[in-house]
């Protein structure tokens, strides 16, 4: 299978990106760091809305009143305050640090939105290297574990644009 030459937006994918333009590594570490931090955003769209509620066994309707806000860029879900950190910390409202000492996971992981689904691919961390290694400073499962191949990536990028 030919994959398609690299455009400006695909430096991971040139002899001189981290793995020779393979692709990237990425492996969860169950950290939590890519669900906690400053206030941010986890756009859930009516499906995963749908999907959600039906996880919990609610209605979408109590599903987006109790775990939902409406923000500028879209309907997302709450956060709370993430304990032991500073006042402005917050964790995605399905963040669990309690079944499993030491680390983080997802509630409703199966479930779980595509922003979420498609970690640590977005146009925001593919940007440029700088941003890839930026990101990587936060998240310790970048450049590690599985790699993660050129379509595999490109696919993951634009399901969300963040």
């Amino acid at each position: 299978m030919s994959s398609s030459p690299p455009t400006p937006d695909d430096w991971f994918a040139l002899p001189s990106a981290p793995e020779q333009g393979a692709g990237l590594r990425f492996a969860c570490t169950m950290c939590g760091n890519c669900c906690s931090g400053p206030s941010g955003f986890v756009l859930v769209n009516d499906t995963e809305r749908t999907a959600l509620a039906a996880r919990l066994n609610i209605s979408e309707a109590e599903f987006t009143t109790r775990f939902t806000t409406m923000l500028h860029i879209g309907r997302s879900l709450i956060e709370k305050p993430a304990p032991d950190q500073s006042a402005r910390a917050m964790d995605c409202i399905f963040l669990d640090r309690d079944k499993f000492p030491g680390k983080a996971v997802c509630g409703v992981y199966e479930d779980r939105p595509r922003q979420c689904r498609t970690w640590p691919f977005w146009n925001s961390t593919l940007q440029n290297a700088e941003s890839w290694a930026r990101a990587s400073r936060t998240c310790p499962g970048i450049n590690k574990g599985a790699l993660h191949e050129l379509v595999q990536i490109r696919i993951s990028r634009n399901v969300v644009d963040i």
